[in-house]
């Protein structure tokens, strides 16, 4: 292990840019055998790999290069071929050079077994050309003059050659005097010593990043302290105001004690002393007022100072942080070679974007998630070359690795030309795990499904591989994406392809929230995640399948009350004060949220705290802030939200109905009415024209769900449209009536059918009224349910 702390990060560094070139080469060599150029990099690699490591005493590392700087440069003459095997020759001992490395840098075992590599590259040097009949073991040996034992044995007691310790600059060529010459050299009369002043300038330095994060935290602090100043200065605004209002008092009673003066005839030692304090007071009165009014300016000088000082050296830490993508997307390239070699599949990976750049946190954090869906869709989206040949495809599958960036957001994108993602595989698995009913699974839009593969727990595999399926699910890569302020999108064709997509958040060291107040608490929404803002009066609200709805953009959005979602004590005086509410509009992904919140407080800035080890993950809960006011802030998290929203009860039923009795305001019982409609459209309009006229409704979003709805409760009328699917609307109608207990039960058919014929077999089917949608009015609706209940 190396001692000095600072050589050792600075051998950390430099090893792991050296390694990873050399890895990127031999995966370029792999296609490109006869590239010279190439080969030449490679091999000024490999040599300064072996200086660094012979500098500071690491020998196996420096021997284990040099024998792979021999080995390329044998390839590079001629004398080997570029072939599969010298190939995986070479990658053996480049991962043995990694763990070597580690052993160096953080003094652990690496258990490589150095005289193994070095017989595998010095067998692959001895190689010959492919015309040539490859020598035996025993050739082999004569050739070289040793046996292999003596081959190892040489190679590591008594290096190949000896390594020069590097100088600050190298020498053009052999021949030329080396810096340490020149400085101990001493001028003579006829030599003119001159100083160049940026001849030795230092142009660039090397940080450790936790400095950079320790500065990037402080910066965020200095943000939050900057919002305390402001505070300070409202306070000193507040100030003032007393002061002006002081001034005013004090002048207008200066006025009243003249005319007392002037009203008394005689002189009066009182009047006199009120006069003289009077006059004092206005005194120190003028000079507070210069004093306060300095304040102001002064600190409205400082305050902005300090805005602009804070902003630019946040900006300029924040640049100082970013690392291209292509320092994580570059570690893949062997990693999918070597899966799809497992496999037997054939894959290309191509990166786009790799010089885009991105917070090192960025990078930090998506390695792991990125792994694994690169894994993913080796083995599950990538078809063996058979497979892919039955669908017309090219035997060599091609997976895209693409980076870019938006005024807002980090993207990266990972996509392939697989098999896709099929939402009926997807609907089946998540049946078998109880994740949703069928009722609600069949109310879901294709997309919707195939989101379901970010649910906890949720994997399709029924057996474990090295690969994938072991237990890492991509509900932890959502975690991963979301803790980096983000989202991840899937978009995927079955037979085609999928894509996910991630976007992350840019400015990672602060969180601008918006301030909400709920049961006299304030509370931190990313602003981010929030799409719009805006008042909603009690009459807008109805309710969709058991859920409270509003009309959102002319779609129905399901709301809830924030203080539900938190699970807080239900106040029901709290509610009755509000005739309209703060709606919070929520958008993670494609999925929206209304939340209601009391008051709507303020948009900051603010550094997000981590929850403690203790509680490192809690519900609905991203982390804590300090406001500027002092105050602890809990900053929410919204897709958590989400998610508790779907489990929660209704928030026409909390405010206007505690007890979920079904009675109006009289405290009479509502008509119960089963509306079965597969349009949701259509199913939100006649549900608000229903409720609105004093109906309680239930709906169906075909004839069969009606059906089975039909026995949970007693309903006193059905309305159904006809087409639609599983069980439409005139067998529905028919399936009724054949039971003796609905005989009564009035059937109102609306739907666009509007023939003759259309409306005699509704007549025969059984239903008592058939309303055409073409002509539709609520009014003969409404009138229609009357006359028949």
């Amino acid at each position: 292990m190396i001692e000095d702390d600072e050589l050792r990060e600075v051998f950390k560094t430099a090893s792991e840019e050296h390694l990873q070139n050399i890895d990127d080469g031999f995966l370029y060599l792999e296609k490109n055998p006869r590239d010279l150029n190439k080969l030449e990099e490679l091999l000024r690699e490999a040599h300064s790999l072996k200086g660094d490591a012979g500098m500071l005493g690491v020998k196996d590392v420096a021997t284990l290069a040099h024998q792979i700087e021999n080995l390329l440069g044998a390839i590079n003459q001629g004398r080997v071929s570029f072939s599969s095997e010298v190939s995986d020759r070479l990658f053996q001992a480049l991962d043995a050079l990694r763990k070597l490395v580690q052993e160096a840098v953080s003094g652990e075992p690496s258990g490589v077994k150095t005289f193994q590599i070095m017989a595998s590259l010095i067998a692959a040097e001895a190689q010959t050309p492919p015309e040539t009949e490859p020598l035996n073991g025993a050739a082999l040996s004569e050739k070289k003059g040793l046996e292999v034992s003596e081959l190892i044995e040489v190679a590591v007691e008594s290096p190949p050659e000896e390594i020069p310790t590097p100088s600050l600059e190298k020498p053009e060529n052999e021949g030329a005097s080396s810096p340490i010459s020149v400085i101990n050299s001493s001028p003579t009369n006829d030599d003119k010593v001159t100083f160049d002043g940026n001849a030795h300038r230092i142009e660039t330095i090397r940080v450790s990043t936790r400095q950079l994060d320790v500065l990037m935290t402080q910066t965020g602090e200095l943000t939050v302290t900057k919002i305390r100043i402001a505070h300070r200065l409202n306070e000193v605004e507040g100030l003032t105001n007393l002061w002006e209002e002081w001034s005013r008092d004090a002048f207008v009673n200066r006025f009243v004690l003249n005319d007392l003066e002037n009203q008394s005839t005689t002189t009066n030692k009182a009047i006199e002393q009120l006069q003289n304090y009077s006059h004092r007071a206005s005194q120190h009165l003028e000079k507070l007022g210069l004093l306060v009014n300095q304040l102001r300016t002064s600190l409205y000088e400082d305050t902005a100072r300090l805005e602009l000082i804070a902003n630019e050296l946040e900006d300029d830490i924040r640049t100082l942080r970013l690392l291209p993508l292509s320092t994580i997307f570059n570690r893949f390239s062997r990693m999918v070679r070597d899966l799809a070699r497992q496999q037997n599949k054939q894959v290309e990976l191509v990166i786009e974007g790799g010089e885009t750049r991105a917070d090192k946190r960025i990078l930090e954090e998506m390695k792991d998630p990125l792994l694994h869906l690169l894994r993913n869709a080796i083995d599950h989206g990538i078809e063996s070359p058979e497979e892919r040949q039955k669908y017309g495809k090219p035997e060599t599958a091609q997976i895209r690795l693409r980076g870019y960036q938006t005024p807002t957001h980090v993207v990266i994108e990972v996509s392939d030309d697989g098999r896709g993602i099929d939402p009926e595989h997807i609907k089946t698995t998540a049946l078998k795990r109880g994740l949703y009913p069928l009722e609600e699974l069949e109310m879901m839009t294709p997309k919707q499904i195939q989101a379901l593969i970010f649910s906890p727990g949720f994997t399709t595999r029924t057996f474990v591989t090295e690969i994938s399926g072991r237990g890492v699910g991509m509900d932890v890569v959502r975690n991963n994406v979301e803790q980096l302020k983000g989202s991840i999108e899937l978009e995927s064709v079955p037979t085609k392809g999928s894509t996910f997509r991630m976007r992350l958040g840019t400015a990672l060291a602060t969180t601008h929230v918006l301030i909400v107040g709920v049961r006299g608490v304030s509370y931190g929404i990313p602003v981010e995640f929030v799409r719009t803002t805006r008042l909603v009066s009690p009459t807008e609200l109805f309710t969709i399948e058991g859920r409270d709805t509003i009309v959102f953009e002319e779609q129905p959005l399901s709301v809830a009350q924030l203080a539900d979602l938190l699970e807080l004590e239900f106040v029901e005086k709290d509610l009755k004060n509000f005739s309209n509410f703060a709606c919070i509009i929520l958008k993670v992904g494609e999925e929206l949220l209304g939340v209601f919140v009391e008051a709507l407080i303020d948009e900051q800035d603010v550094v997000l705290k981590a929850q403690s080890q203790l509680i490192k993950r809690v519900r609905n809960i991203s982390g804590a802030t300090i406001l500027g006011t002092g105050e602890v802030c809990m900053v929410l998290n919204p897709a958590d939200l989400i998610k508790s929203a779907r489990k929660r009860h209704s928030f026409v039923n909390s405010v206007s109905n505690p007890e979920g009795k079904n009675t109006g305001e009289s405290g009479v019982e509502k008509p119960l009415i089963l509306l079965v409609e597969d349009s949701i459209a259509t199913r939100t309009q006649e549900k608000r024209i229903l409720e609105a006229a004093g109906y309680e409704v239930i709906t169906a979003v075909d004839g069969l769900d009606g059906f089975n709805k039909l026995k949970t409760r007693r309903f006193d009328a059905v309305i159904s449209d006809v087409q639609m699917p599983n069980l439409d609307g005139l067998s529905l109608t028919a399936k009724i009536r054949e039971n003796q207990e609905y005989n009564e039960l009035p059937i109102i058919l609306v739907t666009s059918l509007a023939s003759d014929e259309d409306k005699r077999r509704g007549a025969e089917a059984g239903a008592n009224a058939y309303i055409t949608k073409s002509s539709f009015n609520q009014q003969v609706l409404l009138d229609t349910l009357k006359r028949l209940i």
